[in-house]
């Protein structure tokens, strides 16, 4: 089994475990194909995301036969060449050409006939009918590198003289594919993080329809040969290490594992090392324990210390990277220096090598707090620490030792020379959960049979202590950590009977309840719609972000952010106070792929915390989260068409996204009034404010912040806050009138002013001036020149009248028009062209 971070957009999203078939089934006996089994291992909550093939040998050897050598002799052409009959038992026998110095008449070899293809050094040769020095050759007698069955190639592989002629090699050599499931495995399932853990988890629902039980291998033959090499253990930080148990083998043999480990290891995907190294990687991956060896030659002053160093002291590790050391770091050490930091990591100098002689063998449980900062703060992740993180299983650790050390001192020839230490002061307690059937039931939807429950239960490992009536007095083992109340229990039931197993119902309940109007939802959607509508697209960014992102900002400064006290990495280590970052994200993303035309916007809630507030009461109130609604525009504002001229996206174009918006919600756009936006978020922009509060703002991104993102493109933004449009939303009913039957009527104005007049000073001043007639006002040109004058520019509006109960005559709409040139004059000083 082995354990890989699954990325999905920088974001860790779960782990990825690979599992091996054919080592699977050391562990428990079943007949189930790999199909079958990853159905069910996939209904029992251990997901199988993919299953792979894998050959024992690349090709399977198809084609290639045993065969005999009838006669051999030298080739007439060539004194490195032998010209062979060979009986592969077909009616006549191959006549083939052979280099090998080792090919005699009557030996059993291995024959590739023609068609046959092979693999040589990642190379495929396809054997064919030929001719060589003018000889004819129909196969190829192989070498077991050309068979892919090992490395050699000083001559062809000579079998027993039994080997039966014809017999397919595959059949011969017991060749057996196997198959690699890659399980998603979730946080809370470290208990299944090897190969018997699935195992267990297999047998437990197999159980239910006939007897299964998953087998460790049995360690009762292990004995101690001598105790010639005694390294005792003190552990100074119990809290950190409740349980340290270790042993020496001496004499051991370094050298490259048997194949029958290197195998196990490969099949899922671990690169060998040395045979004992190796064995501490095969008895992790069979039953979850880490385990470390140490060089007992370098263990200074013969003993080992568990507890920890001054801060900052130096440290190198395997990689040969020299760390500074926290004094909250627990170290394995010697009497004089440190050798490993615990369940995370071992240091350079006290590995094992070719040239190690001595071994100390370790296997502990650490305290998965400990372990888990130490691994964050040095940004170190090894298969150790990702079990003892989520915490391993405090009871396995004396089987694991025993385990490895007898395969170790069958591989490398070594001696068992110390008794087991074992340093255990206080044994860690099962859990203790009392169920009821009743409430099983209940949460369940379905009446599980009680002796079905006590059979997935007792399948599980979990004891069953005490059983009256309707309850179950139950003894969970320590490494089911996630199994510690009666929620829990019944979810281990459910997974195990099987979902799909629970009944749908045909009874619908239902309450009836009052709701408030506006209902949020449903308005939120209309939103959403309408945003759709216009052609844009909603995004979901993830909550959690970088702080960095905050470090030079005054709008949100850093010291609000949320901090995460366990971040997954640096790139989401605290909770985001605006929208813009993720989109930004998003932008340059799509950028990136060719697709920089963009309309996007979010719902999501932002968070802030005023860290200035110590007690924690008070730290409470300060604590703020918010709905905002987030828009934004990039490049072109509609795709290349021959039918229409492509336009660039401006800030005028996410206005009226907004300001759509505003009209949707019923909020009058007349009553808003508008400030600078924030120049630390935007080049340029304009908040959004009704009654003193601001709703929101919108604008061009600055050209700082877009450059942190390598954007080159201008992005305008906008983010309003959800919920204070919502409460102005519930206080507006939907008004309609009736449409006039008299017509409208509309005059245009030439306005000549000053730079600084803003076309809401306009609309402004011409609604006070005429508040019935007025129906609409419209800027539809605007021009700069220098025939105008210096500071001045001239603005084109329209004015749309309208009387409900009559049709206007010229003389009430020049009497009205004349009313807005006077105003205008007045309030502004504006002349008419």
């Amino acid at each position: 089994m082995s354990c890989n971070k699954k990325i999905v957009n920088s974001q860790i999203i779960s782990v990825s475990m690979k599992i091996s078939y054919s080592w699977l089934k050391e562990y428990i006996d079943v007949n189930l194909s790999p199909e079958e089994m990853s159905g069910i291992l996939t209904s029992i909550g251990l997901e199988v995301e993919s299953l792979e093939k894998i050959e024992a040998v690349k090709g399977g050897l198809k084609g290639v036969v045993i065969g005999e050598v009838l006669t051999c002799a030298k080739h007439p052409d060539a004194d490195k060449l032998s010209i062979t009959t060979v009986n592969i038992g077909k009616p006549d026998p191959l006549n083939i050409v052979c280099g090998a110095p080792n090919v005699a008449a009557g030996q059993k070899v291995m024959v590739a006939t023609v068609g046959t293809t092979l693999y040589l050094n990642d190379n495929e040769l396809t054997l064919k009918k030929t001719k060589i020095r003018g000889q004819l050759s129909e196969g190829m007698i192989c070498a077991e590198d050309e068979l892919g069955l090992g490395t050699s190639h000083d001559g062809i592989m000579v079998l027993p003289s039994n080997a039966p002629i014809g017999t397919p090699a595959s059949d011969f050599f017991n060749l057996e594919d196997d198959y690699l499931f890659e399980i998603g495995l979730t946080p809370n399932r470290i208990d299944a993080a090897s190969h018997f853990g699935v195992a267990r988890d297999l047998a437990a629902y197999l159980n239910l329809a006939k007897v299964t039980k998953a087998t460790k291998p049995s360690v009762d033959n292990f004995k101690i040969d001598n105790t010639n090499l005694h390294i005792p253990v003190e552990v100074k930080n119990p809290d950190a290490c409740p349980r340290y148990s270790g042993i020496t083998i001496s004499n051991v043999k370094v050298e490259p594992s048997p194949e029958w480990l290197q195998k196990r290891l490969r099949s899922i995907g671990l690169s060998p090392i040395n045979n004992v190294v190796d064995v501490t990687n095969f008895v992790l991956h069979e039953v979850g324990q880490p385990l470390h060896a140490f060089d007992a030659d370098k263990v200074d002053g013969k003993k080992v210390i568990v507890g920890t160093l001054p801060q900052e002291s130096p440290f190198t590790t395997l990689d040969d990277v020299e760390r500074k050391l926290s004094s909250e770091d627990l170290m394995i050490c010697n009497t004089t220096e440190g050798m490993c930091i615990a369940g995370v990591f071992g240091g350079n100098k006290s590995g094992v090598t070719e040239s190690t002689k001595n071994i100390f063998l370790e296997s502990a449980y650490f305290n998965p707090v400990w372990i888990r900062k130490t691994a964050k703060r040095h940004g170190l992740s090894t298969d150790a620490s990702f079990r003892y993180e989520r915490g391993a299983d405090p009871n396995i650790t004396i089987w694991a030792l025993k385990r490895a050390a007898m395969l170790i001192k069958e591989i490398t020839g070594g001696e068992i020379s110390s008794e087991i230490i074992d340093v255990y002061p206080s044994p860690v307690d099962n859990f203790k959960v009392e169920l009821s059937i009743d409430y099983t039931t209940k949460l369940i939807g379905k009446d599980i049979p009680k002796e079905t429950i006590k059979q997935i239960l007792t399948g599980l490992d979990i004891s069953i202590e005490a059983d009256n009536d309707d309850t179950l007095s139950l003894s969970i083992p320590p490494y089911r950590v996630d199994v510690q109340r009666p929620a829990d229990v019944v979810e281990e039931i459910l997974r195990i009977y099987g979902y799909n197993n629970i009944d749908i119902t045909t009874k619908v309940n239902s309450t009836l309840a009052h709701s408030s109007r506006p209902n949020k939802h449903i308005v939120t959607k209309l939103i959403s719609d309408t945003l759709t509508g216009t052609g844009m697209h909603e995004i979901m960014c993830n909550s959690l972000t970088k702080q960095a992102y905050y470090d030079k900002l005054k709008t949100y400064p850093a010291e609000n952010i949320v901090e995460i006290i366990n971040p997954l990495s640096t790139d989401l280590n605290g909770l985001r106070q605006t929208l813009l970052f993720g989109g930004l994200e998003s932008v340059i993303y799509n950028i990136n792929r060719k697709k920089g035309n963009l309309k996007l916007y979010e719902w999501g809630n932002c968070y802030t915390f005023d860290k200035s507030k110590e007690n924690y009461e008070v730290a409470l109130k300060a604590y703020n989260e918010k709905m905002r609604l987030a828009l934004w525009l990039t490049g072109d504002d509609t795709e290349e068409s021959w039918i229409k001229k492509q336009e660039k996206t401006t800030f005028y174009h996410l206005k009226a996204n907004v300001f759509n918006i505003l009209d949707k919600l019923g909020i009058d756009t007349n009553n808003l009034n508008t400030s600078e936006a924030p120049t630390d978020l935007f080049e340029y922009g304009i908040s959004l404010v009704i009654n003193g509060k601001t709703l929101g703002y919108l604008g061009m991104v600055s050209k700082r912040i877009c450059k942190d993102f390598d954007i080159k493109q201008e992005v305008f933004f906008a983010e309003l806050d959800w919920e204070s449009l919502f409460k102005m939303a519930k206080k507006n009913s939907v008004q309609f009138t009736e449409i006039s039957k008299y017509p409208e009527v509309r005059r245009d104005l030439a306005l000549l002013v000053d730079e600084n007049v803003t076309f809401t000073q306009i609309k402004e001043i011409a609604h006070k001036s005429e508040r019935k007639l007025i129906r609409d006002i419209n800027l539809f040109d605007v021009y700069k020149g220098q025939n105008l004058g210096e500071g001045k520019k001239s603005y084109a509006v329209s004015f749309t009248l309208q009387d409900e109960s009559k049709t206007l005559t010229d003389k009430q709409i020049d009497k009205v028009m004349q009313n807005l040139i006077n105003a205008f004059s007045r309030d502004l000083g504006a002349q008419i062209r």
